[in-house]
């Protein structure tokens, strides 16, 4: 029989209880906690807020705790509305933003982990240097050949109509890490996240490298290893597509060729 070991620090064991208020509404959340300088295995810490005195927000807990409770909380946040991408984490067992999801929806413990199958800087910031270094890959900005024009670049109705669902994209990481064949593939695949991007560049009317950003992705594996089984759009929490998204990129492969 083959034996398996485990990595170094991969175990994770039960860690802090904090003291619970005297009294209110109270709920029970559970974070994952890792702290590199001290070489220890992961944790997870439970703590307990009185929700009468907290906003509706997981994102609210989390302030609270680190806050009030336990100020040595990592995470990473910003707008508190949506937009930036910066609380993205795995909640309740999904990817979403922190800011976004509503305590009340999740029953039984709140648990709270950093999002899946990325090194992890600390408690709840992975590193996302790979995926940065992905989207930027796919060069997502405007690329012409013809002299820039002295007011703007003019684009019909229909021609922004068709960027819909795709300039969205907040970078969050929430649909890339929840792809199985990102998981397994991340050194060579690019991810939903960035094939969303370089779709949105590849129909944007204005741009002009179109052939060229094609080349850049006809490859076995920066492509081709979606095997669409849509746990980004599942995941996405703007409601965006990206494996229809990496689907239409495959058609225009295919219709070049022809």
């Amino acid at each position: 029989m083959v034996a398996l070991t485990l990595p170094k620090n991969s175990k994770i064991k039960p860690g802090k209880t904090w003291p619970a208020p005297s009294s209110g509404d109270i709920r029970e959340f559970k974070i994952y906690r890792w702290n590199p300088d001290d070489g220890g295995n992961p944790q997870i810490d439970t703590y307990q807020i009185d929700m009468r005195k907290c906003g509706p927000m997981v994102l609210d807990a989390l302030i609270k705790i680190k806050n009030e409770i336990d100020p040595t909380l990592t995470f990473r946040r910003s707008c508190r509305e949506g937009v930036c991408g910066s609380c993205s984490m795995n909640i309740d067992g999904v990817n979403t933003l922190a800011c976004v999801k509503h305590i009340s929806e999740i029953n039984g413990p709140v648990k709270i982990y950093p999002l899946p199958h990325l090194p992890v800087i600390k408690d709840l910031v992975p590193d996302l240097t790979q995926f940065y270094a992905q989207h930027r890959e796919i060069e997502p900005w405007l690329q012409t050949d013809t002299p820039q024009p002295q007011a703007e670049w003019r684009q019909s109705h229909a021609e922004r109509a068709k960027l819909d669902g795709l300039y969205e994209c907040i970078l969050c990481a929430c649909c890339s890490t929840s792809c199985p064949s990102y998981w397994w593939n991340g050194d060579r695949y690019l991810g939903p996240a960035a094939l969303l991007q370089a779709y949105r560049w590849l129909i944007d009317s204005r741009d002009e490298r179109t052939g060229d950003r094609l080349d850049s992705l006809e490859d076995p594996f920066r492509l081709y290893r979606c095997h669409t089984i849509m746990n980004c759009a599942k995941a996405c929490p703007k409601g965006l597509n990206p494996a229809k998204a990496i689907a239409e990129i495959k058609k225009l492969m295919v219709e070049r060729r022809l």
